[in-house]
C-alpha cells in the first residue's frame, strides 16, 4: 500500500507530517530520517486501530455519518 504524506517544516525546528487519507494521522521528527521512521509507525498504528472489528450483534446496523 502506498500513501501520500505532506511534510512540513516546523517553526520550532524539525519537521512534521500528515497523511490526508488517514484523518488524524500526524507525526513529527527532528530530522527527515527520524520523521520517516515516525511516519511509518504512525501509519501502521493508525491502520491497526482501523482494522479492529467492532463487536456487533446480528440485528445491528453500521452506518457512516458525515458532519
Amino acid at each position: 500500500m502506498k500513501l501520500k504524506a505532506i511534510i512540513h517544516k516546523s517553526d520550532e525546528g524539525g519537521y512534521w507530517a500528515e497523511v490526508p487519507a488517514l484523518p488524524g494521522c500526524v507525526t513529527q521528527g527532528e530530522t527527515l530520517p527520524e520523521l520517516n521512521v515516525n511516519l511509518r509507525e504512525a501509519i501502521e498504528g493508525w491502520l491497526s486501530v482501523d482494522s479492529q472489528q467492532e463487536e456487533t450483534q446480528p440485528d445491528d446496523q453500521i452506518v457512516e455519518v458525515a458532519v
